[in-house]
């Protein structure tokens, strides 16, 4: 499987590691962090080094709880480290926004992808993309990060998702944008209890039906906290099994803090996949 990504192609056979890179003074787990673009550009060419093929960037928390962000903050953040990311970095840059006047400029500055949590229904995202070369991703979230916790409710959740993100794929196509630009994700920890998101994850295979590209997006998030008991600092065993996981279960793309430690256990995960797979065509 292949991904269209305006000047990059993206090889999905196997699948890949995509590096979190939050420019936000208050992401859960790294606020503040890499605010510097600096700091931000020196921790994507460690992502890069590590193994990760698309660094995702984000200049807008979307936390439980988190307050927009104005469109000039968010490019004040986001812009100087797409700029030099893509002119340095042989992989893909995505960028995390909802905003269209974010996706222009951003892919204006050479990005690659968007990765939108609102799967492009804000007025005018659909129209940037379809004018576009880059890649989309998809997101689930059942109501906006200030208050999708509250009290999220589903009648079936995997049939939920899994409809809403069809009607996203389809008008993204009535729009114009091809399939091979398109990424969904069910969107884990955005509108869902701890069942919820076991029961995605547990149909991640049914998602990957559907002949598109999944993303997992399960990185130190609060269903990590609530297995292990760990605070979002000492998450990363637990993050790297859920990793290992979703990429058994037919997940595309994993994103993820923990770069290294991610891409090898999506690595052993998939060749166990791949030989399941052999075994099962030999019967």
């Amino acid at each position: 499987m292949l991904l269209n990504c305006g000047a990059h192609t993206l090889d999905l056979s196997s699948p890949v590691v995509m590096g979190v890179l939050n420019v936000t003074p208050d992401s859960f787990s790294d606020g503040g962090s890499f605010l510097d673009p600096e700091e931000a550009i020196r921790q994507a060419r460690r992502m890069a080094g590590e193994g990760a093929a698309i660094i995702d960037v984000g200049g807008e928390s979307t936390r439980p709880g988190a307050e927009p962000v104005e469109v000039s903050d968010e490019l004040d953040r986001v812009l100087p480290v797409v700029r030099a990311l893509t002119a340095e970095l042989g992989v893909p840059v995505s960028v995390d926004t909802s905003k269209p006047e974010v996706m222009e400029a951003a892919l204006a500055a050479g990005a690659s992808m968007i990765n939108d949590v609102l799967a492009l229904q804000e007025p005018g995202a659909i129209g940037v993309m379809a004018g576009s070369q880059a890649a989309v991703c998809l997101m689930h979230m059942q109501g906006r990060p200030r208050s999708m916790q509250s009290d999220p409710r589903y009648d079936d959740v995997v049939r939920d998702v899994h409809q809403f993100l069809s009607e996203r794929v389809r008008a993204c196509e009535t729009a114009g944008i091809d399939r091979s630009r398109i990424v969904v994700d069910p969107g884990f920890g955005f509108g869902k209890t701890l069942e919820h998101n076991l029961a995605l994850l547990a149909a991640l295979d049914d998602f990957a039906r559907d002949g598109l590209p999944v993303l997992a997006g399960l990185s130190r998030k609060s269903l990590v906290g609530q297995l292990t008991g760990r605070p979002a600092g000492q998450r990363l065993a637990g993050s790297v099994a859920l990793a290992a996981i979703a990429a058994s279960h037919g997940a595309s793309i994993i994103r993820a803090h923990d770069v290294a430690a991610t891409v090898d256990a999506v690595r052993v995960a998939a060749a166990v996949r791949r030989w399941r797979s052999a075994e099962g065509s030999d019967e």
